[in-house]
């Protein structure tokens, strides 16, 4: 079963708490901390795979969970860490969250960590000092990312087919590679993508069939928009016409015009053009149909096949293969210029975005002044507060200080009563 999209749940592991924990042994008086830390959450792991071809599996298996880093506990010893959970899918899948792309798999082998696991809590031990020798504060896990992602598949292949249906894709596919698509003599025969791999002279290709376009494919009508996205990513078009076609020059731009609504790029795409099932028809009708689409086809290459036949199959062949590697080594060299002479990209770097924070005045709430403060930083550091001790409120409120977010919310009108709002934890700016 061919399935090209698909949407799941991706849930890295929680970090594990930290312990608090005091030494007691006999002979030894007031032992100190000894709580641990707890270990980190399970990164969710995607590896791109050869192997597999659809996303069906992911329709019966839609959540995708890590495992859990483990709690600290007492004698300093550290939680093990979660287990991260590999995740394969095709090469060609398109990762999204909330609309954009966080990976992009092109080859096989490649990984991409898409949702990281949360760090694990400090335990008691870690907070001991000179000056705070019965530290009685440990930090919980942090929750490791979470979202609901989409999966798109769009085939990578040299070539794609396009063209009406009952053109003679799934035929031609069937004759030139190893492929064995289903053919027959209606329209929508080819109701998924099938791939072949067309050997011609010294090297291969690989061709990707595509389900018939109609008017109005990119709209929604007929199959193709379900389809159109793996056209994305093939190097040539081969756009094949029947020869049988009551007019094969608006036969042609039906179809360009289906590829221009869904992505105008693919307009410059490489295309050759081929008409098909000539086998049953004379010179010059063929010659007269090569002659319409010349009309609208000006610069692109045209070629007279049939598969049933076996004619004209080597000479579009190489010519499509020729097409492929010029495109391949034109990528390849554009990549390379853009690695060696590419304008310098200027941004904030992580530790000055760490460093950021800003406050926000919020509606009052029975007369008492509401204050809603953000910023990685001081967000990953609440996430980490047990807010549920006096001692966990009490050191985020001194973290607070040294970064100067206190003296922020004095300047913005807050007093010790006000309440203060980091993530979805609530607390006031000075303890009552």
């Amino acid at each position: 079963m061919f399935v090209d999209t698909a949407k799941v749940f991706v849930q890295a592991g929680r970090g594990g708490d930290g312990a608090v924990s005091f030494r007691h042994e006999i002979y030894v008086d007031k032992g100190g901390p000894d709580g641990g830390d707890g270990g980190k959450g399970g990164d969710v792991i995607f590896i791109a795979s050869e192997n597999v071809n659809t996303l069906v599996d992911f329709r019966y298996k839609p959540e995708l969970k890590a495992e859990p880093g483990q709690s600290g506990a007492k004698r300093d010893r550290h939680g093990k860490s979660g287990k991260p959970l590999y995740v394969k899918v095709p090469v060609g899948t398109v990762v999204r969250k909330n609309g954009e792309i966080i990976a992009d798999f092109t080859e096989d082998g490649q990984e991409v960590v898409v949702a990281r696991g949360g760090d694990g809590g400090f335990g008691n031990a870690h907070f001991k000092s000179s000056v705070r020798q019965t530290p009685r504060v440990a930090e919980k896990g942090e929750p490791g990312d979470t979202f609901e992602g989409e999966l798109e598949l769009k085939l990578l292949a040299d070539v794609g087919l396009v063209g009406f249906p009952n053109a003679g894709k799934s035929t031609f596919l069937s004759v030139v590679s190893n492929a064995r698509p289903e053919i027959a003599d209606y329209a929508f025969t080819t109701l998924t993508p099938n791939l072949g791999v067309a050997d011609i002279d010294d090297g291969s290709l690989l061709i990707a069939d595509i389900p018939g376009l109609i008017e109005g494919a990119s709209e929604g009508k007929g199959l193709g928009d379900a389809f159109l996205r793996h056209v994305e990513r093939t190097a040539v078009l081969l756009h094949l016409i029947d020869a049988y076609s009551e007019d094969v020059a608006e036969a042609y731009k039906t179809i360009r015009q289906e590829l221009r609504a869904y992505n105008e790029s693919l307009l410059d795409r490489p295309e050759i053009v081929a008409l098909t099932k000539t086998e049953g028809l004379d010179a010059e009708l063929i010659q007269m149909q090569l002659d319409a689409l010349k009309g609208v086809a000006p610069d692109s290459q045209l070629f007279a096949i049939s598969s049933a036949a076996h004619t004209g199959l080597k000479e579009v062949l190489r010519a499509v293969r020729a097409e492929v590697v010029r495109v391949r080594a034109e990528t390849e060299e554009a990549v390379e210029e853009d690695e060696d002479g590419g304008l310098p990209v200027i941004s904030l770097s992580s530790e000055q975005v760490a460093k950021s924070w800003h406050i926000n005045k919020l509606d009052d709430i029975d007369g008492v002044s509401v204050f809603r403060v953000t910023g990685h930083k001081i967000e990953k550091f609440a996430r980490r507060t047990r807010f549920e001790t006096h001692e966990g409120v009490n050191r985020l409120r001194d973290i607070m200080k040294k970064m100067g977010i206190t003296h922020g919310l004095n300047r913005a009108g807050a007093t010790g009563e006000s309440l203060i709002r980091i993530n979805d934890d609530e607390f006031t700016l000075v303890e009552q």
